[in-house]
């Protein structure tokens, strides 16, 4: 006989998991107990918005759904935002949350919430666990689903009573993950497609990728000369040195890309949903109907012909599909168009310059030039984020963390998450001054759980993009985006960890080497001039447009 939270503690194991991300509650001690002799670090979280982009994070990072515990109520619709994340980008995440007892429900008890309907929209399946002998059911579902076709996030419900009840119930092994197959001549169906083609495109994105996807998806560009694009935030998917590699599908991408994917007469979609951003809100291409071929690959089935109606539609994963694709033989594209496409690219990434005696294209050039292949980049949502996308070369797979789905605060929890993992691998964490206090008390969690990722805060007192659209749309009439900053620096060395600020370019490079000779959670505070709003244009300039188009 066990109780309920050694019962589930086990089923962890089995599934092979190695770490939890958390905040304590009342409503699952059992699972807490549970944890205590289990072997599975506990990685204690101070509030539960940042523990669930942890998890979403460890998901993205290892393919593994990562493990989130909260509590009810409050602890629950605080990890919502981390659990959209992982819906909009397609991470694996098994997420556990505490229940009020069987007994009491429906008469709104303490902290009581429907779980099913509130995280309905949310999560990819919710669940209740009504019985103790049941755990290992559940649990061996909501990792099956959260792995399965398009991954994404489960959500289980524990009753507290039923989680502190005992039972006698064998464990269920982990299952293997159910390979999806390539579908028979599809592979040679794409290369059939992409030879009858003058300009094609191979577009690259979406769950489920590997270095070994990464690499072939090099090799198969490169032996039928053919430019590629990846979609927001998932630059490391190609290495960007790579002569074939022309650039991401993101906010703010290069307009002669955004141009390219109007020209080309064939679309190869591998794995990516092709949603709103990578095709400029829809404009790019015509929906229904984008006016060229296309050859969709992705997991889900569901996904294909929802939105856009390829020409050949290819229900398997990407990988897969690359596996097959790079060992291909065929006749090479226009090695013109291919070239045309890289050398737009490389100009994109000639620095526009901008005021301020620190300039973020300089910092981002600095990391490029500096870091290690294998240092992991994260970052949440803001207008300094543009500057690592357009200025940066991701060289490896699994060294971007960032979320397609826009989440601001991500960066930190994100960067814990990855340090905790590659502990000997340096973890740098680019957020904003907004982005970073929507989740800088989990610089606490780095602390305590000896996390030395250096954080990278660029302050201009400002919500740069809402600024930027508030001056496209009402120009000069200043409302809710100015923003009253602490001194970071000081805060981190409040925190017991290192902190420094930076009001020159020329003191970047010894601060950051001071911040990685530490060997502490650091924040470097980049004084930044307002006026440098965005990558190619000042806030005065966007005014003056604003004006100008009123």
């Amino acid at each position: 006989m066990r109780h309920g939270g050694q019962i589930l503690a086990d089923q962890l194991r089995l599934q092979g998991v190695r770490r939890v991300f958390s905040v304590p509650g009342e409503s699952f001690l059992a699972a807490l107990d549970g944890l205590h002799e289990s072997g599975i670090q506990n990685v204690v979280c101070r509030q539960e918005g940042g523990a669930a982009m942890m998890a979403e994070a460890h998901g993205k990072l290892t393919g593994a759904p990562g493990v989130l515990f909260v509590t009810r109520g409050p602890g629950a619709t605080n990890a919502s935002s981390g659990i959209h994340v992982a819906m909009q980008d397609s991470t694996p995440m098994v997420v556990f949350v505490g229940q009020i007892t069987r007994g009491h429900r429906d008469r709104e008890a303490f902290q009581e919430v429907d779980y099913r309907r509130y995280f309905g929209p949310l999560a990819k399946w919710t669940g209740e666990i009504d019985e103790t002998a049941r755990l290992p059911e559940y649990i061996s579902r909501a990792f099956h689903v959260a792995r399965s076709g398009r991954p994404g996030p489960v959500v289980l419900a524990l009753p507290e009573d039923m989680l502190s009840a005992h039972a006698d119930v064998p464990d269920i092994p982990a299952a293997t993950h159910a390979a999806q197959p390539v579908p028979q001549d599809a592979a040679a169906a794409i290369v059939d497609h992409l030879a009858a083609a003058e300009r094609p495109l191979v577009i690259a994105g979406g769950p489920g990728w590997d270095s070994t996807a990464a690499a072939d998806l090099g090799r198969f560009a490169e032996a039928f000369d053919l430019p590629v694009a990846v979609t927001f935030r998932r630059q490391d998917y190609m290495d960007n040195s790579h002569p074939c590699y022309a650039g991401d599908l993101g906010v703010g991408m290069n307009p002669r890309l955004a141009a390219r994917l109007r020209e080309a007469d064939c679309l190869l979609v591998l794995g990516s949903r092709l949603g709103d951003v990578p095709t400029g809100g829809y404009e790019h291409l015509e929906v229904g109907a984008p006016g060229k071929t296309m050859l969709h690959v992705h997991p889900d089935p569901d996904e294909l012909g929802r939105v856009w109606r390829p020409d050949l539609a290819v229900a398997c994963p990407a990988p897969a599909m690359l596996a097959t694709l790079a060992g291909s033989q065929g006749a090479p594209a226009d090695a013109a168009w291919r070239a045309a496409a890289r050398a737009d690219y490389e100009a994109w990434q000639q620095p526009v310059d901008l005021p301020g005696a620190v300039k973020m294209a300089n910092v981002v050039g600095w990391l490029r030039d500096n870091l290690s292949e294998d240092a992991i980049l994260t970052n949440g949502a803001g207008n300094y984020a543009a500057f690592l996308h357009r200025y940066f070369r991701f060289r490896r797979f699994g060294t971007q963390l960032a979320p397609t789905s826009g989440s601001m605060g991500y960066g930190l929890p994100a960067a814990i998450a990855a340090k905790l993992e590659h502990p000997g691998r340096s973890v740098v964490c680019l957020a904003g001054d907004g982005c970073f206090q929507m989740t800088g008390n989990e610089f606490s969690t780095a602390m305590q759980h000896g996390a030395a990722v250096i954080v990278i805060v660029a302050n201009n007192g400002l919500y740069g993009t809402i600024r930027m659209h508030q001056e496209r749309a009402y120009p000069g009439r200043v409302s809710g985006t100015a923003l009253a900053n602490p001194d970071f620096a000081a805060l981190a060395r409040a925190y017991g960890g290192h902190g420094e600020v930076v009001e020159r370019d020329a003191d970047f490079g010894p601060a950051f080497a001071r911040a990685e000779a530490s060997g502490k959670p650091a924040i470097i505070e980049l004084r930044l001039d307002p006026e440098a709003l965005a990558t190619g244009q000042t806030l005065s300039q966007i005014r003056a447009a604003g004006r100008g188009a009123g």
